[in-house]
């Protein structure tokens, strides 16, 4: 994929997210990985509905800012999935409703976030860990994105919101839609007692579909 039809793709995702709501105003950003393993990232302060493709911060492959506007404040977050996972070519991160309300709750797993009640979580995410709260733009949140040591690819920042990598833009924002549907799915079904799927289940979706799944 050329550097332009990058851009156009990456503008297109990130306003169909915000048209369906999914994070607001100028909140959420999004980054990928060039043919010559530079980074495109949405500026700092923009909104997802008006990215422009032309201005988008540019990254050669040495991390040095190329071209564009000023990057998004969350670069560590980012940086960290990059620096950590080889896999991935891309980085996206919501201020999504119902992920974060899930987040808030005080019986949420730490290790494990999401529940199991529908396999594409499962499938799309492997575990989800929730992390501690963090002032927006501390490093420290990478940080303890490098602290996983590269084994998950998605995280919740408590009271903020996921980050999710992928292999492209497409299938990070596949996965972060998936994240914040399982978690819209819990917050209905909290004080119902709802059929999840069973640990037998799980294990027969990540040794099927060789899910990340670690202990």
């Amino acid at each position: 994929m050329s550097d332009t039809q990058l851009r156009e793709q990456m503008c297109l995702l990130a306003k169909s997210l915000f048209d369906r709501g999914l994070t607001g105003g100028s909140t959420g950003n999004i980054s990928a990985r060039t043919d010559d393993g530079g980074l495109l990232v949405s500026p700092t302060g923009t909104s997802f509905g008006r990215l422009d493709p032309g201005r988008l911060s540019r990254f050669d492959a040495k991390g040095v800012l190329i071209a564009g506007d000023q990057p998004t404040k969350e670069m560590s977050l980012h940086s960290a999935f990059y620096d950590t996972r080889s896999s991935a070519g891309a980085v996206v991160h919501l201020h999504a409703c119902h992920s974060v309300a899930w987040s808030m709750m005080p019986d949420a797993d730490l290790d494990n976030f999401l529940p199991p009640l529908t396999p594409y979580a499962i499938m799309k995410l492997g575990k989800v860990k929730l992390l501690p709260f963090f002032m927006p733009g501390d490093p420290a949140m990478g940080d303890a994105v490098r602290g996983l040591a590269g084994k998950r690819s998605a995280v919740m920042l408590a009271n903020h919101g996921p980050v999710v990598a992928g292999k492209d833009v497409e299938a990070a924002c596949n996965a972060i839609e998936e994240l914040e549907d399982t978690a819209r799915l819990a917050m209905m079904m909290r004080g119902i007692s709802a059929r999840a799927l069973t640990d037998a289940q799980v294990q027969g979706l990540v040794t099927k579909f060789d899910v990340e799944w670690d202990d």
